[in-house]
């Protein structure tokens, strides 16, 4: 059984928790920690339950809570070489653990994969977490489909998949002409018609769960999203990750006769030793 959510999906800030038995890792720190303590908070997560942290990339909005929540909880972080010498991370030698963009990692019940992608950051990677049996990939800040975001949709059970941006919202709307080419410049970001080419092209029978996210708040709505998608998500769960609130926490599972059960998890909200406001 692995649970998993997104705490954060969007331009403002990004997290996502996976995790089975007792091992839980982060993908990315990308909000205040007050917010992330209160996300984690609602979902019955315990903060100091995080085994280890991957970050994608350097920007802001993957690492803006790093720092702090990564040193009071003492937790391991993992991550490129070039991510590191781009970020300006404050934290202690002993918590970096520096890792190649294609690296393989074993965390507990956990092995994390990093996919090598386009993305205009110096050296970044998506992941996708695996207990050997489950795939669940997270794929955001992603510039372009390339041979590594194909084979992850694949093999995915459950796909968190950006899908940034709305191609006429972004050409007629008020951001200046170089940022609408640094989104849609094949080092930004995927549209929403780009996103779902590449899931029709390249999912398989086993994903069983596709979550969008990292929605622009500027140049998309939830409501396009899922107009576009559901006609084609009739055999499995689609969500749309929120940039203002958490995902439900959701867990699948392989049973014996190895088909996969999908539930949403609810939990009552519980209090954070230590932690105030």
């Amino acid at each position: 059984m692995i649970r998993y959510c997104a705490l954060a999906s969007g331009s403002n800030g990004n997290s996502y928790y996976i995790a089975k038995g007792n091992t839980a890792i982060l993908v990315d720190v990308g909000i205040n920690n007050k917010h992330l303590h209160l996300r984690m908070a609602s979902l019955g997560i315990n903060p100091a339950s995080i085994d280890a942290i991957f970050i994608t990339h350097e920007h802001t909005d993957h690492i803006c809570g790093l720092a702090v929540f990564a040193k009071r909880y003492q937790i391991p972080v993992y991550l490129t070489v070039g991510t590191y010498e781009s970020s300006r991370i404050q934290l202690p030698e002993y918590l970096l653990h520096f890792i190649k963009a294609d690296s393989i990692v074993n965390v507990g019940d956990l092995s994390v994969y990093g996919i090598p992608k386009y993305h205009d950051a110096k050296e970044p990677c998506s992941f996708m977490v695996t207990d050997g049996e489950i795939n669940i990939s997270v794929l955001t800040d992603i510039g372009r489909i390339c041979v590594n975001v194909m084979k992850a949709i694949e093999i995915s059970d459950v796909l968190f998949l950006e899908s940034n941006f709305d191609e006429d919202m972004l050409q007629n709307g008020r951001y200046p002409y170089y940022l609408k080419n640094r989104i849609r410049g094949g080092e930004g970001h995927l549209s929403n018609r780009i996103s779902m080419d590449a899931f029709l092209a390249h999912r398989s029978s086993r994903m069983k769960h596709l979550i969008l996210g990292h929605l622009s708040g500027e140049n998309n709505r939830v409501e396009l999203v899922e107009e576009l998608f559901a006609p084609h998500c009739v055999e499995m769960i689609l969500s749309v990750a929120k940039r203002t609130e958490p995902s439900a926490l959701f867990q699948i599972a392989r049973p014996v006769e190895t088909e996969i059960s999908y539930t949403s998890i609810t939990y009552q909200s519980i209090q954070i030793e230590g932690y105030s406001d």
